[in-house]
């Protein structure tokens, strides 16, 4: 197949490219040429920006898009439209954030979140308060000028190999420093992901097949806790805190504890228990979670409480605990 991924080779792109080369396809990217140019010499590079300039679009024709750069609506708009009469399919790779609901379960056609009124819909706000309901958009802008050709994506969190956050990447590097590890309890709450390899060579599969919809992907609920998660990251020196002992002195979820979601918020209670029973029965699959852990790049703090923040907070819960 002729393929064309808009966005360029830096983590989910990177590994769509990889799958798709190893699948033998014929690939061409387009961006605006700052992200690992000539990473992979045997694909086409077309420069522009999605953002005003698609002139190296104009006149060509592939058998698929791969859009892994949608954030704003009409900005993927104008690329469905300009592509409509020269690409047989358009995939998009958009979010399980697109729900507005996660205290009941999110299969693929629960409600999904509306933009809330006051808030932009040409660019993300600086605490991505609208990147949901902004991928609910974009989701519509494709399917919009691809009717019934189109394979909307919803990844979970994506994890592994140039990962370019430090989400995921917090708990194995924080693991490799061999000190005590402060995590949320409880051990056994739920947590999920899914490794861009295995992503990215199902969305290539899905691709080939010619399938169509909507998709959660990222691992089934239950597969991953905290305790198997951080055992994965091999270390067994776990100390287990309450979560109510770490709101009250101010911890953000998900932010200073990356991955934390409160077992105790009600609202977001199937955050981790996403459904993806659809996506297993097309085929996504999954290694080891070991695996990811040793592939995922360094470590450069800047998610996740510091070392000293973390010390200070185990020797509290130690005499409170006691």
């Amino acid at each position: 197949m002729k393929l064309l991924l808009l966005g360029g080779p830096k983590f989910v792109g990177r590994a769509l490219i990889a799958a798709s080369l190893a699948r033998g396809h014929e690939v061409t990217t387009f961006n605006r040429g700052r992200t690992n140019p000539g990473a992979f010499p045997e694909v086409e590079e077309l420069h522009g920006d999605r953002h005003g300039d698609l002139d190296a679009l104009r006149g060509r024709s592939w058998d698929a898009v791969l859009d892994t750069s949608a954030y704003i609506p009409q900005v993927v708009r104008s690329a469905a439209t300009l592509l409509a009469d020269s690409v047989e399919r358009y995939t998009l790779v958009s979010s399980i954030s697109v729900y507005a609901d996660y205290s009941r379960p999110t299969p693929e056609d629960a409600p999904l979140e509306a933009l809330a009124e006051g808030h932009p819909d040409d660019e993300l706000l600086p605490d991505y308060a609208n990147y949901g309901p902004l991928k609910v958009m974009c989701e519509q802008a494709v399917e919009e000028r691809f009717s019934g050709r189109s394979l909307i994506v919803r990844p979970g969190l994506i994890v592994g190999p140039n990962d370019p956050t430090d989400r995921f990447t917090y708990w194995p590097r924080r693991v490799e420093l061999g000190r005590p590890l402060l995590a949320p309890a409880p051990a056994d709450g739920p947590v999920q992901m899914v490794d861009v390899r295995d992503l990215a060579e199902w969305i290539v599969r899905m691709v080939e097949g010619g399938a169509g919809g909507a998709f959660n992907a990222t691992s089934p609920d239950g597969m991953h806790t905290w305790e198997s998660m951080l055992a994965a990251c091999e270390t067994t020196r776990v100390v287990w805190v309450d979560e109510a002992f770490l709101l009250e002195r101010g911890l953000e979820p998900w932010r200073d504890l990356p991955l934390w979601i409160p077992a105790g918020d009600p609202e977001m209670a199937y955050f981790h228990r996403t459904d993806v029973s659809k996506a297993v029965a097309a085929g996504l699959t999954f290694r080891p979670l070991e695996e990811t852990a040793r592939a995922v790049p360094e470590w450069h703090g800047a998610a996740g409480i510091s070392t000293e923040r973390e010390a200070e907070l185990l020797d509290e819960w130690a005499k409170v605990a006691a």
